[in-house]
């Protein structure tokens, strides 16, 4: 059994999870404004709950591709007040955050669970702000920052620099006295990466996994990468295919998904893990 110390809660890791995404702010790629009041919001979780979310994945700052950065107020504003509504959910609570004084903050309400940072913790005084807490933590890679981070990415082997990236970042962690039990990390699919990038890191999934030894969570629901490969503009389009990237991220060893579609991910989740006993 692999266990994930969360917060409040220990996960169970030998089953594939899923994170739904509440997005709380005007600009997301995908649901931009469509949740950004707190009524809105609410209603959101408790419907990504009842579809089988395991985890609910709150973010009060759009990191898409040429985003602009909106100041720590701002963020502190969007997100406290709905994690505060939603501390006794009875899931765990994901705080989608790179900034060091928002992590504080909510840690001080009570109300997280999982810091899902696309910094890895680069921000001043992450680390240490996390350090004796029992939250678990999620650290992404990215190339740049959400500003610019599309305009060129390069990379000599994109698998092997993602991955030690993420060891460097764990090893730090290590060091400030941060177990194993609550360490995720993430490729960042999307985050400074070509489509060509993003299909190597896919295939490549169990090489990351393995430079670390520690577990993935995958993000690829409804992405630009998906859209070029598809054709389909529309992010909300694009289901068919985060169904299958979901499925394919499994298939090569990720832990929990992270989705905006969260009953039919949820519906092949559960015909993927119902095979795998049968499977050779």
């Amino acid at each position: 059994m692999q266990l994930l110390q969360c917060g409040r809660f220990k996960l169970d890791l030998s089953r594939p999870m899923i994170m739904g995404i509440l997005n709380v702010t005007p600009d997301s790629f995908s649901d931009g404004g469509r949740f950004s009041s707190l009524d809105s919001a609410l209603q959101r979780a408790e419907s990504m709950l009842a579809d089988g979310a395991a985890i609910l994945d709150i973010g009060g700052e759009s990191t898409r591709p040429g985003a602009a950065e909106v100041s720590v107020q701002q963020e502190l504003d969007r997100v406290l007040p709905v994690l505060e509504k939603l501390k006794d959910i009875g899931v765990p609570l994901s705080l989608d955050t790179r900034r060091t004084v928002v992590m504080q903050a909510a840690l001080q309400l009570g109300a997280v669970d999982l810091i899902n940072d696309v910094s890895a913790l680069e921000d001043d005084g992450a680390v240490d702000a996390v350090a004796a807490s029992q939250v678990a933590l999620c650290l992404m890679h990215k190339q740049g920052n959400p500003d610019t981070m599309q305009e060129a990415p390069a990379y000599q082997d994109v698998v092997e620099e993602v991955g030690h990236y993420l060891l460097r970042r764990v090893q730090l962690c290590r060091a400030a006295g941060i177990a194993d039990e609550r360490l995720l990390i993430d490729p960042g699919f999307g985050f400074g990466k070509t489509l060509e990038h993003n299909l190597q890191l896919l295939a490549g999934l169990r090489r990351i996994e393995a430079i670390s030894g520690l577990p993935l969570l995958v993000g690829m629901s409804r992405k630009s990468m998906l859209g070029t490969i598809t054709g389909e503009a529309i992010p909300t389009e694009r289901l068919g295919a985060s169904v299958a990237v979901a499925l394919v991220s499994l298939q090569q060893g990720a832990r929990i998904v992270r989705v905006h579609d969260v009953k039919a991910s949820r519906q092949a989740l559960e015909v993927w893990a119902a095979l795998q006993p049968y499977s050779a």
